[in-house]
């Protein structure tokens, strides 16, 4: 099979073709970062959501960003609130929200709405952490104000035992357990207090509209999912870091599958977190293993799930070797492109792994590209952040 015979330009009739290829319609199409800060890339992620709206019916994008500042823009962009300047500052986690292409992409969907009655809605779907995490004081306090009585605690009870923030972030925890408070007696009655609130939003349902009945799911999934991170910190077996990791993904996957309950939506991220297989990261003499975001929301979503990685030709100053993955791709005529990813697997036989020295950038894994519905291939990045 030519390389050719499995691909086609990256434009929008080659994305609806792609889309038609698939087995049922996805509510969920994930795409890629091999790398974070690659601005084509974020250019191309722009073009590519513009047609999905325009032509296949997309109302929602969803980013790699703190799931709580991504209210302030999706506040923006549906009503206007604020400026774009202080949007850009406040919505985003990560550093994302100094990205032009971030920046545009806000911009257009707040001109979109302007125009259009039906309103396009954004969404950050990581939990506010990295590897250490911030207090659940904002999604705790969020979830009892929409709620009605009889409440677990009041809320002087409630500040009391949150305390200052800086107890809950502090950065040290991620290498010294013995400095997080997620096992304390206090962390350990909030993760009570939490449930309780679940429990009577589940109760309270009815008198609640949809937009605060999906806010409040969003801070009662933040505050669980946050308190039990900060009690997972606080462990001193071998198997704390690779528990984190895992933590993280299942809370990206649990507002993916909101997500998904107002789809279709385009899905931003790293590969690593996208991919629908395992995770490994060698850690000292370990190798730390959990399962991704997207082999997590595979399992709940089945082929209602795509997912498009990316891959990098040239890249800054460096350029695959003709035998790699991206290699063979960069003999593409295209600049951009878009392959078919079984397909490719099936062209191709036995590629050599790419080797990066660029620790933020990830080649493709040869052994993957079934597990990939597609490959969006630039065949230069020169703006990497």
């Amino acid at each position: 099979m030519d390389i050719k015979d499995t691909a086609r330009p990256l434009d929008g009739a080659g994305v609806s073709a792609f889309l038609q290829s698939l087995p049922a319609k996805p509510l969920l199409l994930g795409l890629g970062e091999a790398r974070h800060f690659v601005e084509e890339l974020g250019e191309l992620r722009n073009e590519i959501f513009r047609h999905l709206v325009e032509h296949e019916g997309y109302r929602s994008f969803a980013i790699e960003s703190d799931c709580l500042m991504g209210l302030v823009v999706d506040d923006y962009i549906t009503t206007g609130a604020d400026t774009l300047d202080d949007v850009m500052e406040r919505g985003f986690s990560h550093g994302f929200g100094a990205s032009p292409a971030n920046r545009e992409l806000v911009r257009w969907m707040r001109e979109y709405n302007e125009e259009h009655g039906e309103k396009l809605r954004f969404y950050g779907f990581d939990g506010p952490l990295e590897y250490w995490a911030a207090s659940p004081r904002q999604a705790l306090t969020a979830l009892y104000a929409l709620l009605d009585g009889p409440l677990p605690c009041t809320r002087e009870t409630l500040d009391t035992l949150l305390g200052p923030d800086d107890r809950w972030t502090n950065e040290a925890t991620v290498m010294d357990p013995s400095q997080s408070i997620g096992q304390s007696a206090d962390a350990q009655r909030l993760r009570l207090i939490a449930d309780d609130l679940m429990a009577l939003l589940d109760t309270q349902t009815p008198r609640l509209s949809a937009e605060d009945r999906q806010r409040a799911a969003l801070y009662g999934r933040t505050a669980t999912g946050l308190l039990r991170y900060h009690h997972w910190m606080a462990d001193t077996s071998p198997a704390r870091i690779a528990r984190l990791s895992g933590l993280r993904d299942a809370m990206m996957a649990a507002n993916l599958r909101a997500v998904a309950e107002r789809g279709p939506a385009l899905v931003f991220a790293h590969n690593l977190h996208l991919q629908r297989n395992k995770s490994f990261m060698p850690l000292g003499d370990q190798l730390l293993e959990w399962w991704s975001a997207g082999a997590i929301t595979q399992a709940h979503l089945g082929d209602r799930y795509a997912f498009l990685a990316s891959a990098l030709g040239t890249a800054g100053d460096n350029t695959p070797p003709p035998d790699t993955v991206e290699g063979v791709l960069s003999t593409l005529p295209w600049d951009h492109s878009l392959i078919d990813a079984r397909r490719l697997a099936e062209a191709i036989t036995r590629p050599a792994p790419r080797i990066s020295h660029d620790f933020r950038y990830f080649p493709l894994d040869p052994a993957q590209l079934d597990m990939i519905d597609g490959v969006v291939f630039l065949k230069q990045a020169v703006r990497l952040g």
